[in-house]
Order: structure tokens, then sequence, then C-alpha cells
């Protein structure tokens, strides 16, 4: 009904500014509050109906009153709520983080000390979670083909490695100081646009990339418009990253902190890598680095695998472990952050200009295919093929698998076709050759790459969005985590009906430390049976297992699935099988 007044009289963009402080008001009042396992819609998907309902009714045509014609950038913004009303519905950030902490998923690091950015540790459930995907990964990807091998090299290796593969001369990005405000930002995640009234410039707004920026832009320069008391159509030029920033139009951006132009320093190259010293000295000799990536060390074992691995070109070698960069500006929770894992494959094939495209496609298909079968939401999918122009110069394509998190559709997993670059490299750097002699051919020829990589973290991150879920169950809202059985943290929560009789304590006791043989399961009796029920589907706990009085009878338990809240009777034997086959089929 607010809405619909102020619309009377204002914008569209005033009025869903005015109502979505006062639920924001209210949603930060009341969210404290709230129970254990109940939470509320963000702000933002507490006001869509409304919006949506608005629309319905015509509201959307204040836009052509007198009013209106005073932002002409107004009417895009419409466009693109009626964008985001039809997208995938995504948790929001802030309910995301703040399960993880409540729940023990990730803890900031260093916490009692303040923090330290771009830095996560991994709690209870957390690291239960991480394991559980690299074990998934790992068991599809190695021990289920007949064409891959494993590999765990050194974090810290000769810095002859990182000169030759490019990272010490070229592995940077661009940065940007504030002279005011002291900060630092990335240049290409710093964002500008124009601004005219009536084709004279007005300004110029800048900020941070994020999934909301054109509303962002356009609020900022419609403020900019009001201050400066300026008449007229109000546009906004295309968003541009502040790369794209001539050197005449650089010193004219604002600080996306202070808000004054001129703060900005020019963009200059920043290299990402930490260094270190190794042994007892610490002078140039002694320099050495923590490895960016995983890649170089499955490159320079090359060889040492083709001659004790009996493999044959094609065939992969895959390696998880953890990579550092020096991220100018660490950001989106675990997403982005300075310390992380990575779970990288080097899929080594024939040279030629064809035979490439066949093994990038079928990546690229097999990685998008296994991340549906952990749980991954489909349309919260999709694919993103690098144009030539963008690409490194020793690669022939690279497609990323993108997904939707709380903050906008970024890259989940990269597919590089990256040619023989890598081995070339290395051979010419160390003097030792990477050639293969294939018999079938009777060839020798230096194979060549296609790089399906993906980053544990960021993959997390994904699973934990595509699973979180509110839902109503007997008319009360219940927020769970629909994590599918094989990525569970918690496989089952054992729990015995009531704790004060002996003999039920005994018989659950005994189930649970049959499961313990092959699951991570729980063991849980505290609270009423429905405050337990409760608790586990907020952790993701795919099935409960209630010992109750007739399980001393009849030796049956109940089934409960956290999904469909169903529950069944099993016996002991049925239940061991259906939880090998929910989990490990």
């Amino acid at each position: 009904t607010l809405l619909g007044r102020l619309c009377s009289r204002y914008s569209m963009l005033a009025a869903s500014a005015a109502i979505l402080c006062a639920v924001s008001t209210a949603y930060w009042t009341l969210a404290p509050r709230m129970p254990t396992g109940v939470a509320l819609r963000a702000p933002r998907q507490l006001i869509a109906p409304a919006c949506s309902a608005l629309r319905g009714r015509g509201g959307a045509t204040a836009l052509g009153s007198s009013r209106a014609g005073r932002v002409r950038a107004a009417a895009p913004a419409v466009e693109q709520a009626e964008a985001v009303s039809d997208a995938p519905e995504v948790v929001s950030m802030d309910e995301l983080v703040s399960l993880c902490k409540r729940r023990g998923f990730i803890f900031p690091s260093s916490e009692v000390y303040g923090g330290f950015a771009g830095f996560y540790d991994y709690g209870p459930l957390g690291v239960e979670l991480r394991n559980n995907i690299k074990r998934a990964w790992w068991k599809d990807f190695v021990h289920k083909r007949e064409d891959m091998v494993g590999l765990d090299s050194s974090i810290i290796g000769s810095p002859q490695i990182w000169k030759a593969s490019g990272h010490i001369d070229g592995f940077s990005d661009p940065m940007v100081d504030c002279k005011e405000s002291k900060l630092r930002f990335r240049a290409d995640q710093l964002f500008w646009a124009r601004a005219e009234v009536g084709g004279e410039l007005l300004g110029y707004v800048s900020l941070l990339e994020s999934g909301d920026m054109e509303e962002r832009a356009l609020a900022m320069a419609t403020k900019m418009k009001k201050k400066a008391g300026r008449q007229g159509e109000l546009s906004l030029s295309p968003l541009k990253d502040f790369t794209e920033a001539t050197a005449e139009e650089q010193p004219l951006i604002p600080s996306p902190e202070t808000g004054n132009p001129g703060a900005l320093t020019a963009p200059r190259d920043f290299n990402l890598m930490f260094q270190t010293s190794v042994g007892a000295m610490s002078d140039a000799a002694s320099t050495a680095f923590l490895r960016p990536e995983t890649a170089q060390g499955i490159f320079t074992n090359f060889k040492n695998v083709v001659s004790t691995g009996r493999v044959k070109v094609p065939f992969g070698i895959a390696q998880i472990g953890k990579a550092f960069r020096n991220e100018i500006t660490p950001r989106n929770f675990i997403f982005r952050s300075r310390e992380f894992e990575q779970m990288e494959i080097e899929f080594f094939i024939p040279p030629g200009d064809e035979a490439w495209k066949e093994f990038h496609e079928q990546w690229i298909a097999t990685s998008r295919s296994w991340l549906e079968s952990i749980g991954l939401r489909p349309e919260l999918l999709s694919t993103d093929v690098h144009p030539s122009n963008k690409l490194a110069h020793y690669a022939r394509a690279c497609t990323d698998v993108m997904f939707t998190f709380p903050f906008g559709t970024q890259e989940l997993q990269g597919c590089a076709a990256r040619g023989n670059y890598d081995l070339t490299q290395h051979a010419e750097a160390s003097g030792k050759s990477m050639e293969y002699y294939d018999e079938a051919s009777k060839q020798r020829y230096v194979p060549h790459v296609i790089e399906p990589s993906f980053g544990v973290d960021r993959l997390m991150l994904a699973v934990l969005t595509s699973a979180y879920t509110v839902d109503e169950v007997g008319g009360e809202e219940r927020t769970l985590l629909k994590f599918h059985p094989r990525l569970a943290p918690v496989k089952a929560a054992v729990l015995p009906l009531v704790k004060n009789k002996p003999e039920l304590l005994a018989k659950a006791r005994h189930i649970h430390e049959r499961l313990q043989r092959r699951y991570y399961v729980e063991f849980d009796t505290a609270g009423a049976i429905g405050r337990r029920y409760r608790r586990n589907d907020e952790v993701g706990t795919p099935f409960c297992i209630t010992v109750d009085f007739q399980t001393l009878e009849d030796d049956t338990v109940t089934l409960r699935d956290r999904d469909s809240t169903e529950q069944r009777r099993l016996t002991l034997p049925e239940l061991l099988e259906f939880m090998e086959e929910a989990i490990d089929a």
C-alpha cells in the first residue's frame, strides 16, 4: 500500500528505495531475535511481491508522469527489476554468511585478533563439507577413469619454475590507489560511467563491481543531478572498468571510497605471488614463492609420470592442493581469498589444429555434468566463452562454467585449451626434453593440454548457495540445506526418542556405532524430537534415524528424509542398504 501511494507522487525508483528502507529496518530489528532454525527473507525478497503487484496494477506507468521525466534511466531500472524477479531465487549473502558462522561451517581467520582479510578457517561442519567435495571429485575424475593418475607436488618449488612459466614477469593484476583514503582497488573491478543531463556532461560516477551496479550507478547519478540543481533528462553511459578509461577521463572519475574526482592513481601492475625465503640466509639467492597455482607442479613432473605411470597420451594428471595469491581486494566471502585450494587436471592430448577442439568440448560437458551430479541447481549454471581478444597469449580457447552466486553470476570453473606452452617453456628453461614418444604413430612430440580447473572454496560456496532453502512444514517456516547426501557433512543423525530409558539409549548407541564404521553420523539426545529434526535440517543432514520403543520390539527404526520429511520403518539391514545406495551409488 505504501509503495502504491509513493508511486502516485514519485518515481518507481524513489518509492522502491523508501519501502526497502522501511522493510530493512524491520528486518534487522527482528532477525537477531528469531529462534534457531527460523530465518527471515532478505529485504529485497520481501518487497519483490509488492513490486510485482504494483506493476500488475499499472503502477509502473507512474514513470510517464511529469516527475518521471526527470530521470530517463528510471525505465531501465524497472525492466531490470522485472528481469530479477524472473531470475532464479538465490539466498542473500548476509543470510548465508550468518548460517555458516552460526553452524560452524566457516569462521573469519584470526577472529580473536579482529580477523585477517582474505583468510578463512573452516569449522567442524565446514571441514567435513570441503573434504567430501574433494573426495567426490577425486573418486569421479581419478579413481573411476582409466586415463587419469594423481599427483601431490610441493607448495614451494624452485623459483626457476615461476620464471619459466611467466609468473614472475607477468602474473599481476592492474591496481589503483585512492590517494585520500589510502585504499587499494583492482582496476578491472572498479567501474565508472559518464552522466549527462540534456546531452551535457553532469559528471562521473564510480563503484566497485557487484550484482546491482546498474541500480547503484543510477541512484548515484540521480543524487548528483539533484545536488547540482540541473533540469532535463538524465542518461548514463554503459559501465566500464577503470582500465578502459582514457588518460583524460581518469582524473575525472571519483574514488568509490571518498567520491572525489582526481583521487585515483593511474592503473599499474601488482604481482600477486607471495614471496618467502628458504634457508638460513635472507638474500636474493634464498628468495622463493608460495605457488599461485597447482598446474606448474604437474608440468614439471610430466616426464616422471610418463616414465613410471604406464600412461599413454591422451591421459591426465590430477592434483588437489593449496595455492596462494596476494589479492588486492579479497571479497565476497570465500569466493576470492588469498589462501585457497584447487582441484586441477592437466589432460595431455596429441598436437594438431583440430584435435584439441573435441577434447575441449568433452571436458566442458563432463565438468558441467559433474557439477549437476553433486547437487548444484542447473538453473544457476551457465557457460561463458572467452572471446579471442581476451584469451591468454598461449591459449587456444577457454570456456568458463558460470554460477549465479548471491552477489551475481561469476566464474565457477574454467576449462582452457593451453596448447603446449607450459611444457615447451619448461623444456627451454631446464634444458630437459618434454617430448613424448607415441608408439602408435611412431612420432615424438610435445603434447598439448586441456585444463579443467576447479576451486574447492568457490565450489563450496556454490554448494551452500544451491543447498540453502526456506520452505514451510506444518504451517511453520524452516531453513534447511539440501546437500546431496554424498556431500553432506553429517550423513545421518541417530535420535533416541527419549534419553531416560537405558535400554533405548543402548539400542541407539549400537546403531550409531554400526553406522560409524562407514559414515560420519551424529548421536543427539538434546531436546524434543521435532527440535532435533529442525536442527539437523539446518546443517543439511539428509537422514534422521529415530530409535523408539517399537525398535525394542521388532528391531526397526524410523527413517526421516530431510527434503520431503517423509518417514518410514526399516530394519537395520534395510537401513544399511538404503544408506549405501543413497550416499555411495
